[in-house]
């Protein structure tokens, strides 16, 4: 439906027979869009043209009902590509959500796969399995083949899971949750070598300054471990008011005070972090874990600014 200055209005709902279609453009009956086929074009009770069209997946989840912020189409595909995801793997999910992410996860992993989506809220952990279940059930009226039921929501606190976790092996994990590190000594021990861990903050816009600190692991080959320590270069090029000046790091090595130290399981450096200066409207933090073959320590592989 056009509104003005030439803008669509998407419109999402589960028809109903005795239900109305309630717009700014007027207003239509369901039964009057029962048995159209996709592509046809009604009008409302003002005129208004309405095509009609089954959702895609990212449309559905930017329409469906929500609760927490989701994760946002463009934002979890790079999350996928991250994580390197095929059809069968295992893969752990934290912070279910509105179920936006574990839809995306269920369609990579395929029939053969597995996703465990793990909530600490009821209300979200509701939430994402009703709105799982409304695309299945859609999925199935266009498609022959049917949706896989392959996501299991598990509500509970996944900083307590490390006796479920004992007997999964994960493919890879993705935290979406406000304190990644909390799960981290959880989901560890159960990530295959050469795992991938992918951390998601869309709250990173809350932080004011900008610094590397990067914890140091132990070599594999068991010489002397370096930490980096960040030198900035600031350079400010033309900009309007409401660009930020941009900071250039050059990461220098030196001897790390932990040489030759045992780390227990404990204390294996999980953590690389890393804080933005942030003046423009949306920025999130994006990172890559990767397990190591023999320290099973987790090193950071790449990170991603959204603008």
């Amino acid at each position: 439906m056009r509104r003005k200055h030439n803008t669509t209005l998407k419109l999402l709902c589960r028809l109903a027979a005795e239900a109305v279609l309630n717009s700014s453009g007027g207003v239509l009956p369901h039964r009057d869009i029962i048995g159209q086929l996709p592509g046809q074009v009604l009008r409302t009770s003002e005129g208004k043209r309405l095509l009609l069209r089954r959702p895609s997946l990212d449309e559905y989840v930017l329409l469906m009902p929500r609760g927490p912020t989701i994760a946002y189409p463009k934002d979890i595909s790079a999350l996928l590509m991250m994580m390197d995801i095929h059809p069968g793997d295992t893969v752990l999910e934290t912070g279910s959500g509105s179920g936006a992410m574990s839809l995306f996860l269920s369609r990579a992993v395929g029939p053969k796969g597995r996703v465990l989506s793990y909530e600490i809220r009821e209300d979200h952990h509701h939430l994402a399995k009703k709105n799982y279940r409304h695309w299945r059930s859609a999925w199935e009226k266009g498609h022959v083949d049917k949706w896989p039921d392959n996501v299991e929501f598990i509500l509970k606190d996944i900083s307590t899971a490390a006796a479920d976790m004992k007997s999964v092996t994960l493919d890879a994990v993705v935290l979406d949750m406000l304190n990644p590190q909390c799960a981290l000594p959880v989901v560890h021990p159960s990530l295959k070598q050469g795992g991938v861990c992918a951390v998601y903050l869309a709250k990173i816009i809350e932080v004011t300054h900008r610094r590397w600190s990067v914890l140091p692991a132990k070599l594999k080959h068991y010489k002397s471990s370096q930490m980096v320590e960040t030198q900035e270069n600031i350079e400010e090029l033309l900009q309007n008011e409401n660009e930020e000046v941009h900071i250039q790091h050059q990461a220098v090595l030196k001897e790390s005070e932990y040489n030759g130290k045992d780390f227990t399981a404990d204390e294996i450096p999980y953590n690389c972090t890393l804080i933005i200066h942030c003046r423009k409207r949306q920025h999130f933090y994006l990172s890559q874990l990767r397990i190591g073959k023999v320290l099973d320590s987790l090193d950071l592989v790449r990170f991603k600014e959204d603008y």
